[in-house]
């Protein structure tokens, strides 16, 4: 092989590379249901090559458990990262109102830092009164 086409097979390889991976500031800080009550977990990102974290928040109704809500997350991220839920609860979204309430726990993986998650959703719903309770399931 040539020297212009090893370089062009590197060069390849690295854009491939940055492909498949994807920065945390491109993974978005919260996905969550538009309204209604749902089960939500709190989820800490890590960048496998950078070491870089975040925590991110997820909720749906269409999942029955918080693990699947887990389990949906980490079937839609790039490689190169790795997902741990931390804990979990519920969210209360009052579009109507702009009001989300985050509140009680997750039977498998214990109760969110619920202001973690209040102050992520702070960020994506700035004209909303979020608020939370350690109380209910």
């Amino acid at each position: 092989a040539t020297f212009r086409s090893k370089i062009l097979a590197r060069s390849l390889i690295q854009f491939s590379r940055r492909l498949a991976t994807m920065p945390l500031a491109d993974i978005a800080d919260v996905d969550i249901d538009s309204k209604g009550v749902f089960k939500y977990i709190l989820i800490q990102v890590t960048d496998t090559e950078t070491k870089e974290k975040k925590f991110v928040v997820r909720g749906y109704y269409r999942c029955t458990f918080h693990d699947d809500i887990l389990q949906e997350t980490k079937s839609s991220a790039p490689s190169g990262l790795k997902l741990k839920c931390v804990g979990g609860g519920r969210i209360k979204h009052d579009d109507a109102g702009k009001d989300l309430l985050v509140y009680g726990y997750s039977q498998g993986y214990g109760r969110a830092d619920h202001q973690v998650a209040v102050d992520i959703l702070k960020h994506k719903y700035p004209d909303y009164h979020i608020h939370f309770s350690n109380d209910g399931y």
